[in-house]
């Protein structure tokens, strides 16, 4: 894996103190890797260590005076934060220095400016985030989860073109399955954009599944799942919010009495399995798709473990031509739209 990532340290909850051991565990983790830590270079030299100066300079310090609050909105991230850590690791990407880049910080400053600096691929009108949801049967990508509220048909086909092609270059899937959510699985079910969409994606060359529930996205019925960010993003949260109900109901049960305490220490292993099947930290890192650069969004939240599975996923990504696969995809696309014509 000859892949250099540049990392956002200073974006986050936590900061540097999250993202830098994060940095090492995954260098220690793939050897072929290079990182390039992003940010005020007085807080990361301490905590980078002996490891700057480690054989075949494989981790770097590249300055960046500027950081991107979490509320700061977009327009001022991308106007007034020139220097940002967030800014300057992209930067490296369009630069050729880098060939992913990772960030914790504000995710609408993110997509902002990793689509000023980086611009969209031909024929994407525009980026998509997509994110890895556990399933009975490994795990699905979704996209749109939030960036694109409202959406056309043409939108949502690229989003599956984009979807199909990540869960091709990351799990090796020749031909995964695609699917449109909707409120039935049945033919007449569904809002105009959404038959329009199926239409589109039902005479492209993906291998389109259909119909899809919110329920199936848990079953694993289909590789990808294609919707608006509105729609996405009110899933993703939904899910999200449930998986902490759950846990919290069990937690309760177990500590309600001696007796349940007892059942409790006794049914720990099986919890301990339970808890990391459901662990978003083991499917943390959402991929901005449809840039020219791979760009990836980790939970402001997340600790070293977290981040450090972004970085991988980022790594995963860049070296396994993700972005190629888009273009080449959107370019048969083109070819075969005007051969129609």
């Amino acid at each position: 894996m000859n892949v250099t990532v540049a990392v956002d340290c200073m974006g986050g909850d936590h900061g540097p103190s999250v993202t830098v051991p994060a940095v090492l565990a995954f260098l220690r983790g793939h050897p072929g890797a290079h990182a390039i830590l992003v940010g005020r270079e007085e807080v990361l030299t301490p905590l980078a260590g002996e490891a700057l100066a480690a054989p075949g300079g494989r981790l770097r310090i590249h300055p960046a005076s500027q950081v991107v609050g979490m509320d700061e909105p977009p327009k001022s991230a991308v106007r007034a934060k020139k220097d940002s850590s967030m800014r300057v690791a992209i930067d490296l990407v369009k630069r050729g220095e880098a060939q992913a880049a990772v960030s914790a910080g504000n995710t609408g400053a993110l997509m902002a400016i990793a689509r000023f600096v980086l611009k969209t691929l031909p024929g994407i009108d525009r980026p998509a985030i997509c994110f890895a949801l556990p399933t009975v049967k490994g795990h699905a990508y979704a996209l749109d989860l939030g960036a694109n509220p409202e959406c056309t048909a043409e939108h949502l086909l690229q989003f599956g073109i984009m979807g199909a092609m990540l869960a091709s270059a990351l799990d090796h899937i020749e031909r995964p399955t695609v699917g449109l959510l909707n409120v039935g699985a049945e033919e007449i079910k569904g809002n105009e954009l959404t038959k329009q969409a199926a239409e589109l994606l039902r005479q492209s060359s993906l291998n389109y599944y259909g119909y899809v529930e919110g329920d199936d996205i848990y079953k694993g019925r289909t590789e990808v799942v294609v919707c608006d960010g509105f729609v996405g993003n009110v899933a993703l949260k939904t899910s999200e919010g449930l998986a902490k109900m759950l846990t919290t109901f069990l937690r309760e049960e177990f500590m309600r009495s001696p007796f349940s305490k007892l059942m409790g220490l006794m049914a720990r292993p099986v919890l301990r399995r339970f808890r990391h099947r459901i662990d978003p930290g083991r499917y943390n890192g959402a991929v901005l798709l449809g840039l020219r650069g791979v760009v990836l969004k980790s939970h402001g939240s997340a600790d070293a473990f977290a981040f450090e599975q972004a970085l991988a996923r980022a790594a995963d990504a860049a070296s396994n031509r993700l972005i190629e696969r888009i273009g080449d995809k959107m370019a048969a696309l083109a070819g075969a739209n005007g051969e129609c014509a």
